[in-house]
């Protein structure tokens, strides 16, 4: 690819149809990057997302939005950075950061790049171009979050889950649930009661992304036989991910081990293109503060480290 040939236009809504069908054929895009999804909180965010093109062929696209001196990828995304297509070369990807951080310098006032990559666990095709582009650029790596991950191949380990007897599991009911309400109960009373914290979604929104992702956003209880509700999981699922969203139980379903029965059966009922189940982060503060109680609950289960990572990269003018 020349240097020459390659040029950037911003995201504009006439766009969407190209840019969520170029998700669905990159590499490393997820259903989180396609405007379906990522539009639902649109007011929130000052958007500056830009497409790269080679010629006349589009190659890579960043989710990005502005705040403050901050271009970021994506604000309000877990993780964003460059999607790329099958064409993009290390030498591409190079050019394009190159012609990226010319216009910021150029097209925006923004003072700092704030990049979050795809985790390799969610990559259709190998994927990581873009983290010797970072490494060329000088980025600084600024957040390290630890997730927990577990093959769905396997199973947990014996020794790390709660052992329930067979008339013990004759007295549980596992089903997808699509009535989300009563869920988002206990999940808010147990976010609060432990963190004095709210879901990051509210009801509202996680039922609208529900609607547009019925495949992708699936929540997954588990109950007595009288029906009460005892917890479940919200899952993110990807082509090769399945994502812990929220989990929550109430004091019963936690006494009787429920959700340690309840990802067993997910990880027998997934489909065999999904290779990972990750039970998501157990730090805070950008990664300075381990919860070890929590990251040895998924340890226990087989989960082991993958990163979400950020970095930055100060913009030169």
């Amino acid at each position: 690819m020349e240097k020459e040939s390659l040029h950037i236009v911003r995201y504009t809504p006439d766009k969407q149809d190209l840019w969520d069908t170029f998700v669905a054929q990159s590499r490393n895009g997820t259903f989180l990057h396609k405007r379906t999804y990522m539009d639902y909180h649109s007011r929130r965010f000052d958007d500056h997302s830009l497409l790269f093109y080679c010629g006349d062929e589009l190659t890579a696209l960043l989710p990005a939005n502005i705040k403050g001196d901050t271009i970021a990828s994506h604000g309000g995304l877990t993780y964003g950075g460059l999607i790329l297509s099958n064409a993009a070369t290390a030498r591409c990807v190079l050019q394009i950061f190159e012609a990226l951080l010319h216009y910021i310098s150029t097209e925006t006032t923004a003072a700092t790049l704030l990049y979050r990559p795809v985790p390799h666990i969610y990559h259709r095709y190998p994927c990581e171009e873009e983290l010797y582009a970072l490494f060329r650029c000088g980025a600084q790596l600024v957040e390290r979050k630890i997730s927990s991950t577990i093959e769905t191949s396997g199973r947990i380990p014996p020794r790390g889950r709660r052992k329930l007897t067979t008339a013990a599991k004759s007295r549980l009911r596992i089903f997808e649930a699509h009535d989300y309400a009563p869920f988002w109960q206990i999940l808010g009373s147990r976010l609060q009661d432990k963190y004095g914290v709210a879901p990051v979604h509210t009801l509202q929104e996680i039922e609208l992304l529900h609607s547009r992702f019925p495949q992708n956003i699936r929540l997954y209880c588990i109950s007595d036989t009288g029906g009460n509700l005892l917890g479940g999981t919200l899952l993110y699922i990807t082509d090769r991910v399945a994502h812990m969203q929220y989990a929550g139980t109430t004091d019963e379903g936690r006494r009787t081990g429920a959700l340690d029965h309840l990802y067993e059966y997910i990880f027998q009922h997934l489909e065999p293109t999904v290779r990972y189940f990750d039970f998501g982060i157990s730090t805070e503060e950008g990664g300075h503060y381990l919860n070890e109680g929590l990251i040895a609950y998924k340890e226990r289960l087989g989960g082991r480290a993958t990163m979400y990572d950020a970095y930055t990269i100060e913009i030169k003018r």
